[in-house]
């Protein structure tokens, strides 16, 4: 029977719950169990799809297309697995279910409320996640005492009756802040906190302790004491420099008591390759500078994933990546020279809108004429054919429809009609909907021999990489790019995926967004080749 273990949050929200949840879930994977995970997002919306990146940082991309929140992205990076649509949900979907089955007459007539209806959905979720997993980590987002978790947070009390006393256990994740006139840390807070969740019916059997300063042994006991949690169960989670700490961290905090006790089993990770590849984060021999090149620079967890991905490449190559964060819309008034000169490697990565466009194309430019190695990702693959188009082929008005509807060249262009990744034909036009209108999820991909994407990924012919866009490379003008020497080097069903240059050292723009597959320890092998190269241009 599968152990549920429920992460919630108090006092204030991005204390670290996904973290945290994510590094208990390492921990029970490297002891051998089989681990899986779970977000609900309280948040009305179907899923952030349409959300902005400033507005809630990055959408990440399961392997079966569904859009969820970054925090998913934590859990396939720290368990090394590939998580799918059941892996997270939103109170949107939930209601949406709801109401559905009621208009289909599935409720036989009675009147819905959100007891037992919306409970029972939630609960049907939970399980169905579980999936006869040894353990199933959920993490509730939000903040104990908003509005709308509250059905949440009643399934979580349900789901303790409905199952042995030692297959649920509740985590709660609080703030112990300092405050610094007083050269105090206070516990009142947490203990507010806790006492809102005993209001609802929920004891927690462990307190993971969000704080700037170490916590002093008084004031674990007087936690203990206040809140009716074991003091064993009493983890202190300081800032770290790296996230991939955090699990060795919990070890050390002697975290491994209280699960073993509540759970009456024997629990001992084996952290030893872990452990290395968090020193190589932490000190590594080498060093690189990358210029990332976006528009999403006041947020950058917009590019969480990527940002990640460098970090686990580096922590394989046992190399520092620097990354020289290039504001598009900067390089468009200064030019690329004196933004991105001194850099080692040059990216650029996805987004949406022609906003910083012309400062992209700058950076790819100067890129391919000055050799430097650079790696383009979705609108940095799009946008390199529009820059090759322009000033290779001499299409001076080569563009994509995104940016200019008019173009007389489309090189990048919409596509009526494609087979998506369940292999079901989806149709759209300039009048779709933006939510759940692009090409989403895992697709094939076949690499061109002897390119630089085969020899990053190896010998095998089909590789698989997911996908987040509207707009294709159009194939229209393969033939000539081709001879003016850019080489289509993977495609999928005739899609192209992959472009490269061939008087260039190394020149890669691929349409996937590689970033999705990249975990600590199976760093993509893209990105991983891409800071290879950069380490040789130092």
């Amino acid at each position: 029977m599968t152990k549920f273990i429920f992460v919630t949050g108090g006092v204030l929200s991005s204390l670290g719950k996904g973290i945290t949840a994510a590094s208990i879930a390492t921990i029970l994977k490297q002891s051998g169990f089989k681990v899986s995970m779970l977000k609900i997002d309280p948040y009305l919306n179907v899923d952030p799809g349409t959300m902005s990146p400033l507005e809630h940082g990055e959408v990440f991309v399961t392997a079966d297309g569904a859009e969820t929140d970054l925090d998913l992205g934590n859990y396939e990076r720290f368990i090394d697995k590939t998580l799918t649509a059941k892996n997270s949900f939103t109170t949107g979907q939930v209601y949406q279910s709801v109401i559905k089955r009621e208009r289909e007459g599935g409720y036989l007539g009675k009147t819905i409320q959100v007891i037992p209806h919306v409970v029972d959905e939630i609960k049907e979720r939970i399980y169905a996640a579980a999936d006869s997993h040894d353990f199933l980590i959920i993490e509730l987002g939000g903040t104990v005492g908003d509005i709308e978790g509250l059905p949440f947070m009643e399934s979580l009390r349900a789901i303790r009756h409905e199952l042995p006393k030692t297959n649920t256990m509740n985590i709660h994740v609080s703030l112990i802040p300092y405050i610094k006139a007083a050269g105090e840390l206070k516990t009142k807070p947490t203990q507010h906190s806790v006492q809102e969740l005993r209001r609802i019916g929920i004891m927690p059997h462990m307190l993971v302790c969000r704080t700037e300063r170490e916590l002093p042994k008084n004031l674990k006991d007087k936690l203990a004491l206040s809140c009716d949690v074991e003091r064993t169960a009493i983890i202190e989670a300081g800032d770290a420099q790296s996230i991939y700490q955090v699990p060795l961290h919990f070890i050390k905090e002697g975290i491994l008591t209280p699960l073993s006790n509540h759970f009456n089993i024997k629990i001992k990770p084996n952290m030893e390759r872990w452990d290395t590849l968090v020193k190589n984060i932490l000190v590594p021999q080498k060093e690189v500078t990358i210029a990332f090149v976006g528009k999403y620079l006041d947020l950058k967890e917009s590019y969480k994933s990527l940002i990640e991905a460098l970090i686990h490449c580096g922590a394989h190559l046992n190399t520092k990546v620097n990354i020289h964060w290039c504001d598009s819309e900067r390089i468009q008034d200064v030019g690329a020279y004196d933004i991105i000169g001194n850099s080692d490697a040059i990216l650029v990565a996805g987004g949406f809108g022609h906003r910083g466009a012309r400062g992209k194309l700058e950076a790819i430019k100067y890129a391919r004429e000055n050799k430097v190695p650079y790696l383009g990702i979705c609108l940095g693959m799009q946008l390199a054919i529009i820059e090759y188009a322009r000033n290779v082929l001499g299409l001076e008005e080569a563009n994509s429809i995104e940016f200019d509807k008019d173009t007389p060249d489309p090189v990048i262009y919409l596509i009526d009609e494609f087979i998506d990744q369940s292999g079901h034909k989806q149709l759209r036009t300039h009048k779709s909907p933006m939510g759940g209108t692009m090409r989403l999820g895992e697709y094939p991909f076949e690499p061109l021999k002897d390119s630089n994407l085969q020899k990053a990924y190896g010998n095998e012919k089909i590789y698989y990489e997911r996908h987040r866009h509207r707009y294709e490379a159009n194939p229209a003008y393969k033939e000539r790019l081709e001879e003016a020497g850019m080489t289509i080097t993977g495609q999928s069903n005739g899609l192209i995926e992959a472009v490269e240059i061939k008087d260039h050292p190394w020149f890669v723009g691929v349409q996937f967004h590689p970033e999705f597959t990249s975990h600590l320890e199976t760093p993509n092998p893209i990105i991983l080749e891409f800071v290879k190269q950069a380490n040789a241009n130092k």
